[in-house]
């Protein structure tokens, strides 16, 4: 009679086990993602070229979805959108982040100081003098 009700149960015991297997492999998705929209907004904020695409997928592997948008007037959203899908013939969940970051002025807006006078903003430093 146990085999018998064991038998009965264990296939709603994997599948519960199965669900919340899914749902702790959704959480770490949604880890990643959060994680990748920093790195993406990032990137953005420091002119990287190639924008955040690849930052984001260094963090992710490929496979999501990146836009950027103003949100503000001098502020950019970067949004990451992924989805996880157990198996093929189950509807996916997706799951999606987004950071903004303001943009850093250029390199070449930087103005070079000369601290040693000479006319030269790294005499100082190749000379040794502090």
């Amino acid at each position: 009679m146990v085999t018998a009700e064991l038998a009965t149960a264990l296939p709603v015991l994997v599948l519960l086990f199965s669900a919340g297997l899914a749902a702790v492999q959704v959480g770490q998705l949604q880890l990643r993602v959060s994680d990748a929209a920093r790195e993406g907004a990032r990137a953005l904020a420091r002119g990287e070229p190639g924008g955040p695409a690849p930052a984001v997928a260094a963090v992710l592997g490929g496979g999501a979805e990146v836009s950027v948008g103003a949100a503000g007037p001098d502020l950019q959203r970067v949004s990451v959108r992924a989805t996880y899908r157990p198996v093929t013939w189950l509807p996916g969940v997706t799951v999606d982040a987004a950071a903004v970051t303001g943009i850093e002025p250029a390199a070449s807006s930087v103005q070079r100081v000369d601290l040693a006078g000479s006319g030269d903003a790294t005499a100082g430093l190749a000379s040794g003098a502090g």
